[in-house]
């Protein structure tokens, strides 16, 4: 087999399917996604997969970063790098995950023993299940890490056995959205909450999804991360519109001030979040552990929802809107000083570290 990165070796057969396909077309979506990415095997390298197992796509990814590299687990040799006619346990750089180190996911933001396990069918739904949480950001707000994994792992199971894509969730989430835009502005909260909150199911299950299948696309990731970043500074806005079908409209003034709170506090807070990667190089909620669990419930739309879902518990969907606007505010300013604080380290001469990386 080959790839748009070159040879593809691989050991054994395996006739068990694992999220709807088998673990050699796995293995090669793998690694055409990394030559997408721009990962280049060495001269004289091949890719080596052992079709027994399932590993974490992370794997390959460290693999492709240092030729020579062969992860194995007890002796047997799983995913590597290596010279194309040697033996592959005669690489450089073998790493035995069988001891139960831990490594640190960047592009997840966690620190976890990556996961290897021998594809039968017997452990097909626990190597899913497994891959699914895999693919979940170790650093996430409460609702997302908490609330509903399990329905979003049943939801992906189902679209991968139906043979839905990634996108046609996006586009399925994304009108589920602007519904309920529309149903806030109108004040019919409890409907606009479910609309939103299946939105939010849905938009952790396009991730997954893709992660899972290894189905991510240029245009599927803008898509998501796009409607993503747009849409929370319309759902409050157009939260405060329908307040006078309810006859709480707030005073125009007070109106517009918790609007600018809300949305310069939403712009400066993801401007911080950009610079923070710019000069750091990290995400700013991986730097330290208060940073990790500041991110469980900082004024982002699914913590904010939750503020609103019990403002309207007790009919006060106004001081909800307030509550937000506040919390808002005050989570830009934790914000703010923690970007200081790096660069105040940074001065001083100390490398930004993540705490998970330095664990």
């Amino acid at each position: 087999m080959t790839s748009a990165m070159g040879p593809i070796r691989l050991l054994g057969n395996n006739a068990t399917r694992i999220w709807g396909m088998s673990n050699a077309e796995r293995c090669r979506r793998m690694a055409e996604s990394a030559g997408r990415s721009g990962s280049r095997m060495a001269p004289g390298h091949i890719l080596l997969f052992n079709l027994q197992y399932v590993f974490d796509p992370m794997l390959l990814r460290l693999a492709l970063d240092e030729p020579g590299t062969l992860f194995s687990w007890g002796g047997t040799p799983i995913v590597g790098q290596v010279t194309t006619d040697g033996d592959p346990l005669a690489a450089p750089n073998i790493v035995d995950l069988s001891d139960g180190r831990k490594l640190y996911n960047r592009q997840l933001r966690k620190l976890e023993q990556p996961f290897v396990k021998e594809l039968t069918p017997a452990t097909r739904r626990e190597i899913e299940r497994r891959s699914y949480f895999g693919a979940y950001k170790g650093v996430t707000d409460l609702l997302t890490k908490y609330l509903w994994p399990e329905l979003a792992l049943w939801l992906t199971r189902l679209a991968a056995s139906l043979g839905i894509t990634p996108n046609m969730v996006t586009a399925l989430g994304a009108t589920l959205c602007v519904v309920a835009t529309w149903f806030f502005a109108q004040g019919l909260y409890w409907t606009g909450m479910l609309a939103g909150f299946a939105f939010m199911v849905l938009d952790t299950v396009d991730g997954k999804l893709a992660r899972c299948t290894i189905t991510s696309s240029k245009w599927g990731n803008v898509a998501d991360h796009g409607v993503d970043l747009i849409h929370p500074p319309f759902w409050w806005y157009f939260w405060g519109v329908g307040l006078s079908a309810w006859g709480l409209a707030l005073p125009t003034q007070t109106f517009a001030l918790v609007m600018a709170a809300i949305v310069a506090g939403y712009v400066l807070q993801r401007l911080i979040e950009g610079m923070f990667i710019k000069d750091f190089g990290m995400d700013i909620h991986v730097w330290g552990r208060f940073d990790s669990w500041f991110r469980l419930i900082t004024a982002r739309r699914n913590p904010n929802m939750v503020i609103l879902f019990f403002a309207l518990l007790t009919g006060r969907p106004d001081i909800g809107l307030i509550a937000l606007a506040w919390w808002t505010v005050i989570s830009l300013l934790v914000h703010a000083l923690r970007l200081l604080q790096a660069y105040g380290v940074k001065r001083n001469g100390q490398p930004i570290v993540s705490w998970m990386e330095a664990a």
